[in-house]
């Protein structure tokens, strides 16, 4: 790799606004953190969205409006969470695809997430998996353990490429019944991913402290980074974050420092098989029919 795919995740579904000032939770927020992050150098943006109340949400009218308007203010890739909160019903979850993102997160298994269970049953991914490929949305594979790349294997090998043919994993670490945020976990996954199609790509999230040696265990080892809000509230030992655009910018700084600067949008799209994002027509003009 020449370059590194930088992707922010501004908000999540764990933290509360009261708790984490800076969390983007409006729209007009969520819009602006994303200018400020892609002109730092980030190209994909992983969206979780909020009601009124700041609560997580997969309102279908919010999720169009979100993918919508970072559309029209950004050139960023927009992949939108199938996860959302692991209270979620699968129904709700699987009616993400129904606002039209370009990419979505597909977890590969079952995880203890903290005291809750983030709940995906075999059924449920291969539903998430085929669906993608019918509707043109290019997967993001959330991996939380060792095993479900394994997982991985078996669902590409049953039941084929997503769409765009590449496949990308993001190695989620360090959250409390998941995998550790280490160097050798990533080495660990790194041997494994060895052994998905050709060209599989990875990129890696550290949740918490773990968040510094992660990210340079996957530059190290070829792979991409994922920063955000949503993973990281610390910046440093009692220095809380301040914005996504600390994490994106000290991201960016560590792409550079290994030779691998961040990738814009349009070539991101290229490494992951994204198409530029449709443009649909003005609508046809509406004639109405007068009553008998």
């Amino acid at each position: 790799m020449t370059g590194t795919l930088i992707t922010v995740a501004p908000t999540g579904a764990e933290s509360s606004k009261a708790d984490v000032p800076a969390l983007p939770v409006t729209l007009d927020e969520l819009v602006t953190t994303a200018k400020e992050c892609e002109a730092l150098g980030a190209s994909i943006i992983h969206v979780h969205i909020r009601d009124d109340d700041a609560r997580p949400t997969l309102d279908q009218g919010r999720l169009r409006a979100t993918v919508a308007a970072l559309r029209q203010s950004t050139g960023l890739i927009v992949q939108l969470s199938s996860g959302g909160a692991v209270t979620d019903p699968e129904a709700d979850r699987l009616a993400v695809l129904d606002a039209g993102p370009e990419m979505a997160s597909c977890t590969m298994g079952t995880v203890n997430f903290g005291d809750g269970v983030f709940l995906n049953r075999w059924e449920f991914i291969v539903d998430l998996h085929t669906r993608m490929q019918e509707r043109g949305i290019v997967p993001e594979y959330e991996i939380f353990d060792l095993g479900q790349l394994t997982s991985l294997q078996r669902l590409l090998g049953k039941y084929g490429l997503p769409f765009g043919g590449h496949v990308h994993v993001d190695l989620v670490m360090g959250v409390p019944g998941g995998m550790p945020g280490t160097t050798a976990a990533v080495a660990a996954c790194e041997q494994v991913i060895r052994d998905l199609p050709e060209g599989t790509t990875f990129s890696a999230t550290g949740i918490g402290r773990s968040t510094l040696p992660v990210m340079l265990a996957s530059l190290s080892a070829g792979g991409h980074l994922r920063v955000g809000l949503e993973d990281t509230l610390t910046y440093a030992k009692g220095r809380p974050v301040e914005s996504n655009m600390q994490l994106v910018a000290r991201a960016v700084g560590f792409a550079q420092l290994a030779q691998r600067p961040p990738y814009t949008p349009s070539q991101a799209r290229d490494v992951l098989g994204v198409p530029t994002p449709f443009q649909p027509p003005h609508p046809p003009l509406k004639i109405g029919l007068k009553a008998p």
